[in-house]
């Protein structure tokens, strides 16, 4: 834990908070016996606190963008991809307690999972040592990447700008099927356009099925 404090640039006072931040729901329900807590409540808070000070950054550093542009920049800089890049810098995969079933499926590099962890560590910065720490963690692994985050929107996003070109058109997503057993459970969506299917893709939630196909779609009208 000490060398991950190291790239998080803080030192718990409570190194209890980080061990609640890595233990992800299905390691904490193999364990039900020891009553360990999963990171599930730390990364609804961390959410709300990212939010915040990326609004609050945002604002103050662009006092001329308008209303729309700055909800778009923040929702760039705390997307999923963005939260991942930010995981994969602190190597958090290899520190996260998963179930075994979890950890057999590659968990480790599951985007959703690692984001989360992102936003339940930002909590316990918080929680730790108060807004100001929180703050400066994310400024530095987020807001300060704002150039290059904010041109990175995720998949879905991209779709709905590039389908909103032409008035009247729609955009919905259905599940196809799904494969593999629960503990393993892979998804497969697809996305269609003004009615028309236009690509599929799968992952290991529905979310992030539903990304993969908007990809598929993207390329497909683009190409």
């Amino acid at each position: 834990m000490e060398k991950l404090e190291q790239r998080l640039g803080y030192t718990f006072r409570d190194r209890a908070l980080l061990e609640k931040a890595l233990t992800h729901s299905s390691y904490a329900n193999e364990n039900r016996g020891r009553g360990l807590e999963s990171n599930e409540r730390l990364e609804f808070l961390g959410d709300s606190v990212l939010g915040m000070v990326t609004a609050d950054y945002l604002y103050r550093t662009h006092p001329n963008l308008p209303e729309g542009d700055l909800t778009r920049t923040r929702a760039a800089l705390v997307c999923e991809g963005s939260l991942v890049v930010v995981a994969r810098a602190l190597e958090l995969g290899s520190y996260l307690k998963l179930g075994k079933g979890e950890d057999a499926c590659g968990g480790r590099e599951r985007p959703s999972i690692q984001a989360d962890a992102v936003e339940a560590v930002i909590a316990a910065i918080y929680l730790d040592g108060g807004i100001g720490s929180a703050r400066k963690f994310i400024q530095h692994f987020i807001l300060d990447q704002e150039g290059e985050r904010a041109v990175s929107r995720d998949y879905k996003t991209t779709l709905q700008e590039l389908v909103q070109r032409t008035p009247g058109s729609t955009i919905a997503y259905r599940l196809v099927k799904e494969i593999g057993p629960d503990h393993c459970r892979m998804f497969v969506m697809e996305v269609s356009v003004g009615g028309a299917p236009a690509g599929q893709g799968e992952g290991r939630s529905k979310k992030e099925a539903e990304q993969m196909a908007a990809k598929a779609a993207i390329e497909k009208l683009n190409g």
